[in-house]
């Protein structure tokens, strides 16, 4: 049977839609806690590997206090060229263009720029050329952005959408690697559990009100965007299982 093999970095980011997903396709699910100090799984044909988010930053590669990041940016650039299939959400899409040469920066927004997160839903702008996600340029996308830095990709990558605030907001690497900046992942008890515990960055991105702000998107757009989050998830496990 088919494996999803998740990294997840931190207890309140796991897989989420990903994991029902897979599911009702009938894919074995296994989940490594890389900071539970799990070891990375040896992978073999058939394997789909998911990538989640979490706190910390390519930047923190070679910090005491995540030391197995350098391993997971080794595994996957092994993984790359194996071209086993790979999905990265946010940090995970972080490490997957780190991985193939790419590198991030501080994320910069407003005259003159000054470092400020992108937190909260927002609409993403697929490319009109791509014609693998045709189906996501029917209505406006509104997604849930949560992030401080900006992607820089490699040369190989090709972009596939951006948002206002950021450009590099999904890519592809190759034929087998997808990543997205943004989350698609998420159900609202998630989004709840992130708001609450996540109030400096949060507070950061959107100010002393952000948690009412956030609180009141999410009884907006969660429940109205998952079909459509759910029909690219699907997608991208139908490009990546064939």
């Amino acid at each position: 049977m088919k494996r999803l093999l998740v990294l997840q970095h931190l207890e309140i980011e796991g897989p989420g839609l990903f994991k029902q997903i897979a599911k009702e396709r009938n894919l074995t699910i296994e989940i490594i806690r890389l900071d539970k100090k799990d070891n990375l799984p040896e992978t073999k044909e058939g394997d789909l590997i998911l990538i989640m988010g979490g706190p910390m930053g390519v930047k923190d590669i070679g910090r005491d206090k995540y030391r197995w990041l350098n391993l997971e940016r080794d595994f996957i650039s092994r993984e790359l060229e194996n071209k086993r299939p790979i999905i990265g959400v946010c940090l995970g899409a972080q490490l997957l263009a780190n991985a193939a040469g790419g590198d991030v920066e501080i994320l910069r927004y407003g005259y003159p720029p000054k470092e400020l997160p992108e937190i909260g839903w927002s609409q993403i702008f697929i490319d009109k050329s791509n014609k693998d996600f045709k189906e996501l340029l029917e209505d406006p996308f509104y997604v849930l952005h949560w992030h401080g830095d900006r992607i820089l990709l490699p040369n190989k990558a090709v972009l596939i959408a951006s948002s206002e605030r950021c450009k590099e907001q999904f890519f592809r690497i190759g034929d087998f690697a997808y990543g997205l900046q943004f989350h698609i992942e998420t159900t609202s008890t998630m989004i709840s559990k992130w708001i609450r515990n996540d109030k400096e960055f949060v507070l950061k991105g959107l100010g002393s009100n952000g948690q009412e702000i956030l609180r009141e998107e999410n009884k907006k757009y969660s429940d109205k965007t998952f079909l459509k989050r759910k029909l690219l998830i699907n997608k991208l496990f139908d490009l990546l299982e064939n």
